[in-house]
């Protein structure tokens, strides 16, 4: 029995270990059409000078990096969840979350841009505070998932009011992510989150601004 179990903690280490390797580098499959795709304009990315595609790259790889940081926070707060049902939400958001990372990472490359150097650093402290979030209880998790998703809500309304007019690609991307962080927050809602006491949500902010403003560039 405690071969067995040893053998299925290691299991469990070396697949997540693979995940997160994955995730930083940039390498994801998507189950879903790229809405960049419904573009029938071939030569929509023509109409970007040089300023504007060093822009929506700068804000793709911010999403970039929402997506890696919400890979680490939905499999660390899966991995330490009381509840199997919430084990399973967990995993169908982080699946989800993860046509969002292979959209950006997609954009970005069109763009001919990069991702993030810091992935690593995101994915760890994203992780780190999905576990923390995750041994407060369950409520409390979901409380955070809450929070989190509206604040992302809010931050892809303001990259479709920043985004250059002609990258409709990079539109129709951050559109089809906003849809599905609503409705993850509804989700998590409707399981009994907990509202998040305010002086956390205001750490949540503070962080996610330092993150926003230095994967903008780097």
């Amino acid at each position: 029995m405690i071969g067995n179990d040893l053998l299925n903690k290691t299991d469990l280490f070396i697949a997540m270990l693979d995940k997160s390797l994955r995730v930083v580098n940039g390498v994801a499959t998507d189950s879903r059409p790229n809405p960049a795709k419904k573009i029938i304009e071939n030569s929509a990315d023509s109409q970007l000078d040089d300023k504007e595609r060093r822009h929506s790259a700068g804000l793709m790889r911010v999403n970039h990096v929402g997506e890696v940081c919400a890979q680490a926070l939905y499999q660390s707060q899966g991995l330490f969840s009381h509840s199997k049902e919430l084990q399973l939400q967990f995993v169908q958001a982080g699946r989800e979350e993860e046509d969002h990372l292979a959209w950006t990472a997609h954009r970005i490359s069109e763009l001919g841009s990069h991702l993030s150097l810091l992935n690593p650093l995101w994915y760890a402290g994203a992780f780190v505070c999905g576990a923390i979030a995750a041994k407060v209880g369950d409520a409390a998790s979901l409380g955070f998932v809450v929070e989190t998703e509206r604040q992302v809500e809010a931050h892809l309304n303001s990259h479709l009011t920043n985004l250059p007019a002609n990258d409709v690609k990079s539109r129709a991307i951050v559109e089809q992510m906003r849809d599905d962080e609503i409705a993850h927050g509804a989700a998590a809602q409707a399981l009994g989150a907990a509202d998040l006491p305010l002086p956390v949500k205001h750490l949540m902010t503070g962080m996610a601004k330092v993150m926003t403003t230095v994967a903008y560039y780097v």
